[in-house]
């Protein structure tokens, strides 16, 4: 069964499209305020994120929360890792680097906190992806993945607009009830799964779309600001993303 709708080939050119790469990561980070509160909660001092290239979450973590924080990704660009470090105030090393494949690795060493940021959804299965998360978690340690949410008006966007990204996800895993089903029939507990966010969508090199699709992605992009000012919670229909959460 093939597991990964993505490949090597993919992410480097992925990557290699992408511009303004290398920023300055705030305090306030997307998901930021949810770490923060977990790692303060949890005692936590070591963390891998995996799937995690170029590192702005291993970046994030060990500028702001002074962990000990490890990078795992199928493809890895040195140089561009260093480049963001530095532009954060860090410097080579600070930050361990592993490139392997997730599904034949053996873990030397287990952590405190295993995140993820838009990985899981990737692999056609969805438990097994998770599952694979476990394997670097000590007893105690806290999960955390967070995926788009391609089921609402973010989701009609890609499908409309880049269709061929779109089908690099697997759509099916996007549903916190399923996630928190899948987390509790791995063992583990405390397990919340939820969306997040008020409203939020985007284009993977927007900046190469026609200007008929511009216009029209920030048409949306207002009307959906709008609406979550009058509807103002998160939902299955504007939320851009899905957060788990879990204790080993």
């Amino acid at each position: 069964m093939e597991q990964n709708l993505t490949d090597r080939a993919f992410w480097k050119s992925f990557w290699e499209s992408k511009k303004d790469l290398i920023f300055h990561i705030k305090p306030n980070y997307v998901f930021g305020d949810i770490l923060a509160k977990l790692i303060a909660e949890k005692n936590i001092k070591t963390a891998i994120e995996l799937g995690g290239f170029p590192g702005y979450y291993a970046t994030y973590l060990k500028k702001y929360q002074q962990i000990e924080t490890t990078l795992f990704d199928y493809y890895i660009h040195g140089d561009l890792i260093n480049q963001l470090l530095e532009k954060n105030g860090l410097k080579p090393g600070d930050i361990q680097i592993i490139e392997a494949d997730l599904f034949t690795y053996q873990p030397t060493k287990r952590y405190d906190m295993v995140l993820s940021f838009g990985l899981i959804e990737h692999f056609n299965d969805t438990k097994a992806i998770i599952e694979t998360h476990l394997q670097f978690l000590k007893p105690g340690g806290v999960l955390f993945i967070t995926l788009p949410n391609f089921k609402g008006v973010n989701g009609w966007v890609q499908r409309k607009f880049d269709p061929e990204n779109y089908d690099k996800h697997n759509i099916s895993s996007m549903n916190p009830q399923l996630l928190a089903d899948y987390c509790r029939a791995l063992g583990l507990t405390e397990v919340e799964a939820y969306y997040h966010g008020r409203f939020s969508t985007w284009l993977e090199n927007r900046a190469q779309k026609s200007r008929g699709v511009k216009v029209i992605f920030k048409a949306i992009w207002i009307a959906g600001k709008v609406l979550t000012k009058i509807i103002p919670f998160e939902s299955k229909a504007l939320s851009p993303y899905i957060v788990v959460k879990a204790v080993k």
